[in-house]
C-alpha cells in the first residue's frame, strides 16, 4: 500500500466490483506440470451482442480429451486491437460455473500485430471444479468496454466474429492448460510457452556478480531500539494516508517479542470509531534498492480483533513499492499482498489480494494493474513469496502458486519493502468501543536477481537461523 492519499484504492475497488471486475484466478497449485497427453480442450465462441460501446465474447470450454481437466489450470485468451490511449474494464454477466469462479485480466502479446496488440485472458478459480471428458463449462457470458465508455471499434479485432451467433469451435481464441497451448492459433506468432511454477532441475537462476541478500529475523528490543535504524528500517510516525482521515501512525504500536525460538514483530492498529482515535502502523526500508529477485515473508493475518467489537475494514499487508513521479508515469511499480479480514473496497467478507501495478493517476482516477483475489479466510500464519525476473511476476502462498502476472507490470526502478496495517474507513464498525487488531511478521527475505522456489526460501531462512544469524543486508545501493 502506498504512502500518501488513500482515495485511489476505495475508488478503484468500488468501481471494479460494481462492474464485476475480477483479476487473474486465485489458483492453488503445488506445481504446474506440462499438459498431459490425454488432456485436451476446445473453445467455442459466439458473439453475445451488437452494441458499439462494449465487446461481448461469450465462450464455453469443452473437454475433448480422456482425462479430467482442473479448470484452475485453464486460461483462455481473446485478442483485440486496442483503441489509441484507451484502458479497458472487464465484467462477467453470467456463467454456469458462477462469475465468482471466473477471472479476467488484460495483457499485451509478446508479438503485437495490427489486429492484436491486447488480449483479455480468462481463467477459473479452484472453486470452478474440473471438466470430465466430454463435459463443458456451459455459458461464460463476458463483456469488456473502454473505461471511459467511448465506442469500440471491433472491426479490426483478431478474435472478433460478428457472424458467430451460435456457439462454434473458434480457433482465433487460444487456450492453455498449465501454461501449455492446447487450442487455437495465436496472432503474429505469439505462441504461449510452458511456465511451470516448480524450479527447473538445474535449480534457481544463477545470480550475477554483486548479488545481495536482505534477511531480518526482527530480533529487536522495542520500537526505539537503535538497531532498527542501523539496519535500514523506519517505523512510520505522524499523519497522512492511506487510511481514515485524522488517523496517525503510531511507532509505539510496533512491538517485538519471542514466540518459541523466533522473534516476531507485531503491528497493532487500534481505533475507537473516529479518525482522531485511530492509530495505524507501518514499517519500511529507508532505501529503494530492491528490484528483480525473490521477496519473502512469514506473516500472520487475523480475522478478529484482540479486543473490542469486530467488523472494521482493515488492510494487513506486505508489499514493495517506489514513488509515482507523475500521473500515469510508466516507471512506477508496486506489488502487494493485502488481506482484508472484514471486506472493504466493495467486498463484504474476507478477501486476499495480490496486485501488480504499472501506474495510476489519482485525479481523475485511472489505474493500470493486474490483480488476483481469493475470497476466503486467511487467518493464521502464511508464507508469502513473490518472484520477479525479466519476464513475469509470480506470487506464492504457502508454497503454492497463487498468481502469475504479466511482463508489462515488471518494475523499471528499484523499490522499498513495507509492512503495514490500516483502516480503509470507519463504515465497517461504527461503534465507539475501543478495539485493536494485530498483524505479525516472523521474518523478511530478499535475494537480489535470483528466483527461488518457496522450498528454497524456507531452506535459506532455516540456514540463517541454524547459524544464529538474525540480520544481513548485502544488497548494494541502487
Amino acid at each position: 500500500m502506498r504512502n500518501g492519499t488513500d482515495q485511489r484504492r476505495p475508488g478503484m475497488r468500488t468501481a471494479l466490483v460494481a462492474a464485476t471486475v475480477i483479476g487473474l484466478g486465485a489458483t492453488a497449485l503445488t506445481a504446474l506440470p506440462a499438459a498431459a497427453a490425454d488432456e485436451s480442450i476446445a473453445v467455442r465462441y459466439r458473439q453475445g451482442g451488437t452494441g458499439s460501446d462494449q465487446a461481448t465474447p461469450w465462450l464455453t470450454v469443452v473437454n475433448t480429451g480422456t482425462a479430467n481437466v482442473p479448470l484452475s489450470q485453464v486460461k483462455v485468451r481473446y485478442y483485440f486491437k486496442a483503441d489509441p490511449g484507451a484502458s479497458y474494464t472487464y465484467a462477467c454477466d453470467w456463467a454456469v460455473r458462477g462469475c465468482t469462479h471466473l477471472t479476467g485480466t488484460f495483457g499485451t502479446p509478446a508479438s503485437p500485430t495490427a489486429t492484436a496488440d491486447r488480449f483479455l485472458e480468462v481463467g477459473f478459480t479452484a472453486g470452478a471444479g474440473s471438466l470430465a471428458p466430454g463435459a463443458d463449462t456451459g455459458d461464460v457470458q463476458l463483456r469488456f468496454h473502454r473505461s471511459d465508455w467511448q465506442s469500440l471499434d471491433q472491426s479490426d479485432d483478431y478474435s472478433f466474429g460478428p457472424a458467430q451467433t451460435t456457439y462454434e469451435n473458434w480457433t482465433k481464441v487460444t487456450a492453455t492448460i498449465s501454461g501449455v497451448q492446447v487450442w487455437g492459433t495465436v496472432p503474429g506468432g505469439d505462441t504461449p510457452t510452458p511456465t511451470p511454477s516448480a524450479p527447473s532441475p538445474s535449480g534457481p537462476t544463477t545470480p550475477p556478480a554483486g548479488q545481495g541478500v536482505l534477511f531480518d529475523d526482527f530480533s529487536y528490543t522495542g520500537h526505539t531500539d537503535p538497531a532498527i535504524t542501523a539496519h535500514g528500517w523506519t517505523i512510520r510516525a505522524g499523519g497522512g494516508g492511506p487510511g481514515v482521515g485524522q488517523a496517525t501512525w503510531a511507532p509505539e504500536n510496533v512491538t517485538f517479542a519471542k514466540e518459541g525460538a523466533n522473534s516476531v514483530m507485531t503491528l497493532r492498529t487500534s481505533t475507537a470509531g473516529s479518525g482522531a482515535s485511530t492509530r495505524q502502523t507501518e514499517v519500511h526500508t529507508d532505501a529503494r534498492k530492491f528490484k528483480n529477485g525473490t521477496y519473502a515473508a512469514r506473516v500472520r493475518f487475523a480475522d478478529t480483533p484482540t479486543s473490542g467489537p469486530d467488523g472494521d475494514h482493515l488492510v494487513q499487508s506486505f508489499f514493495t513499492i517506489n514513488d509515482l513521479t507523475a500521473p500515469m508515469a510508466d516507471d512506477y511499480a508496486e506489488y502487494d499482498f493485502e488481506y482484508l479480514p472484514n471486506g472493504g473496497w466493495g467486498e463484504t467478507a474476507n478477501v486476499l489480494y495480490t496486485t501488480s501495478w504499472e501506474t495510476f493517476r489519482p485525479d481523475p482516477w485511472e489505474a493500470v494493474n493486474q490483480h488476483t483475489e481469493a475470497r476466503t479466510s486467511h487467518a493464521g500464519w502464511h508464507d508469502l513469496v513473490l518472484t520477479i525476473d525479466d519476464t513475469t511476476l509470480v506470487y506464492y502462498l504457502d508454497g503454492q502458486e497463487f498468481a502469475r502476472h504479466d511482463a508489462r507490470y515488471l518494475p523499471e526502478r528499484p523499490m522499498s519493502i513495507h509492512f503495514n496495517q490500516w483502516l480503509i474507513d470507519l463504515a465497517g464498525q461504527t461503534s465507539t468501543v475501543p478495539r485493536a487488531y494485530e498483524e505479525q511478521v516472523d521474518y523478511v527475505l530478499h535475494v537480489k536477481d535470483q528466483v527461488l522456489s518457496p522450498a528454497q526460501v524456507a531452506a535459506k531462512v532455516a540456514a540463517y537461523r541454524s547459524t544464529g544469524t538474525a540480520f544481513e543486508d548485502s544488497v548494494p545501493a541502487s
